[in-house]
């Protein structure tokens, strides 16, 4: 790992009269000695560069830590519906049956989450129409 010394600068050579240690005003300022990460054309450093922090982030790191999320939830949804079984009396639209507590919740819940969804697709599909408007009229 190489260290910046005080008094360098960005290139982390000595400036003297505002040139770099090469000799040269302007340029990149890189000395041929200098080292260079492979396929980068960056320095070498011990922070990483933007690339690398990005793949700190991979679309399968995200999918893997959104599974094992919803592994664990789901797993607490079985524990909720297990732990109440009473049977309730429900009607809907003249339906009337008896059904455990926790799954009428549970269907409650998805219900809920599924009129939610519709209102969300809705004005998601609104916005775009109205982008296709907008870009329609600008065109050159």
């Amino acid at each position: 790992m190489a260290s910046k010394p005080h008094g360098t600068g960005p290139d982390g050579l000595e400036a003297e009269g505002g040139r770099s240690a090469t000799g040269r005003s302007g340029g990149s300022g890189r000395g041929a000695s200098d080292a260079v990460e492979p396929g980068t054309g960056g320095p070498v450093s011990g922070r990483p560069t933007g690339t690398q922090a990005n793949q700190r982030n991979t679309r399968l790191g995200m999918i893997w830590t959104s599974v094992v999320i919803a592994l664990i939830l789901l797993v607490l949804l079985i524990i909720f519906i297990a732990q109440n079984q009473d049977q309730v009396l429900l009607r809907y639209f003249g339906f009337e049956g008896q059904v455990g507590l926790g799954l009428a919740l549970f269907i409650a819940a998805v219900a809920g989450g599924i009129v939610v969804a519709a209102a969300g697709a809705a004005r998601i599909i609104q916005l775009r129409l109205r982008d296709r408007k907008t870009r329609g009229s600008v065109r050159p």
